[in-house]
């Protein structure tokens, strides 16, 4: 099986089994059945996983699930770039096209290996990926190919994200740390989290 293929099949199990009843339904958040080509058309255009009904509103998110040993880690991470593929229009990744509305973060308490026998997050957060774009287009949070491992406060009221690469060079991804995040606009950044803020 290939890389994708067990790396969707991880997403598609914690989704199911772990994201549904520990997070969207302590919420009351309601997935929405979608066709599946009309599902796999808005994620490959919009970025756009998975739509939520709450009440009257709709909730487009994008999901993102780590195993146990990213536990240390207090920030999510959005794909930036894929410069060595070679078709010209899929060097940009997801930061550039992601339109959904939230992006669902959590890391399991469990290797990936083992992922049949967990039924829980470490920690998770469900970010206003709104708020987050409005901070990007704003310059309050910048992208910035610096060599730095981690998010840094600048002038007491910037989030300043570093450019970081996959070891195997296939593309490159930028982490966001939740609890700059909160620190700098307050809580209504997420809107519900787990293990990521003390």
């Amino acid at each position: 099986m290939s890389s994708y293929k067990k790396d969707r099949a991880f997403t598609d199990y914690v989704h199911k089994h772990i994201a549904l009843p520990n997070i969207y339904k302590r919420i009351d958040w309601q997935e929405v059945r979608l066709k599946k080509s009309y599902a796999k058309f808005i994620d490959m255009t919009d970025g756009i996983d998975y739509i939520f009904r709450n009440g009257n509103a709709i909730k487009s998110v994008q999901e993102r699930f780590r195993e146990e040993k990213y536990k240390t880690f207090n920030d999510f991470t959005i794909r930036y770039r894929r410069d060595k593929n070679k078709h010209e229009d899929r060097k940009e990744s997801e930061y550039f096209k992601m339109k959904a509305h939230y992006f669902t973060y959590g890391i399991l308490n469990c290797s990936k290996k083992e992922v049949s026998k967990s039924s829980e997050f470490f920690k998770y957060a469900i970010i206003d990926l709104k708020k987050v774009y409005e901070k990007l287009d704003s310059g309050a949070i910048f992208i910035s190919d610096n060599g730095q491992n981690k998010c840094r406060i600048i002038d007491n009221n910037r989030l300043e994200c570093p450019v970081k690469y996959n070891s195997d060079g296939s593309s490159s991804f930028f982490p966001v740390d939740i609890s700059f995040l909160v620190k700098l606009w307050g809580n209504d950044m997420v809107v519900v989290q787990d293990g990521f803020l003390s």
